[in-house]
């Protein structure tokens, strides 16, 4: 703890003083974050240090399992957050990132015993859809490793669908000022995979290509041909 509190007294003296400018700004003006990511908790996941972002870029909430629950009519802080990102700062980019070795992944996929810890029961309800899909859809002879990481992977595509629900996110993507982006993070490999929207697999992101989008932007309305018409 000495050692983070060191770093504290080195981000007044040394880092501030460099970027007082952008800080200045920020404090002035006010933020414009360019994206929102809901990451876990995880202490190896930065979400800021994989983007390389500075401050003012990039909107966060982090959690166990980078968990967005369904829209609810409870309050919650993942709900506010993306409600508040969409409505208020107007983030166009929503990332959902998993990560490889992920506690909570680990716990769904060797079915734990979280008697003893009931408020993270109940949190990773959540994802007993990415739970289920893993069970019933891959083999049961894969290895741990490769059970755990299919468990992370279709929890983003679980959690993908859960933030659609939320009636500020809906209406964006409806509107085609929203896309979604799933990502998920290879600690060992410093590799960052992104979830095509359009194959339902991840890929790695490479400089030069593409890059996977799980709903790239684009209006998408049900009734757009009557929408079409009355504007006539």
């Amino acid at each position: 703890m000495n050692e983070l509190l060191g770093r504290v007294f080195s981000f007044e003296t040394k880092v501030f003083p460099n970027e007082s400018a952008l800080y200045n700004q920020l404090a002035s003006h006010g933020q414009s974050p360019k994206a929102l990511m809901i990451s876990c908790a995880d202490s190896r996941i930065v979400p800021e240090h994989i983007m390389q972002a500075a401050p003012g870029d990039l909107f966060v909430c982090r959690n166990a399992g980078n968990i967005v629950p369904p829209h609810a009519t409870q309050n919650g802080g993942v709900t506010s957050t993306v409600e508040y990102a969409v409505m208020v700062l107007g983030v166009r980019d929503i990332i959902i990132c998993g990560h490889s070795d992920c506690g909570a992944m680990k716990a769904l996929s060797t079915n734990a015993d979280l008697t003893k810890m009931p408020n993270v029961a109940a949190w990773l309800r959540h994802s007993h859809a990415a739970q289920m899909v893993c069970r019933e859809n891959y083999p049961d002879d894969l290895s741990d490793a490769e059970k755990l990481r299919n468990m992370a992977l279709e929890n983003v595509v679980a959690q993908l669908a859960h933030l659609r629900t939320h009636p500020s996110v809906a209406s964006g993507i409806a509107r085609g000022e929203i896309a979604l982006h799933g990502w998920y993070v290879d600690i060992h490999a410093g590799q960052i995979l992104g979830l095509d929207g359009e194959t339902g697999q991840f890929s790695p992101l490479r400089e030069g290509q593409p890059m996977p989008v799980a709903l790239p932007h684009g209006r998408r309305l049900a009734g757009a041909a009557a929408v079409a018409q009355a504007a006539e």
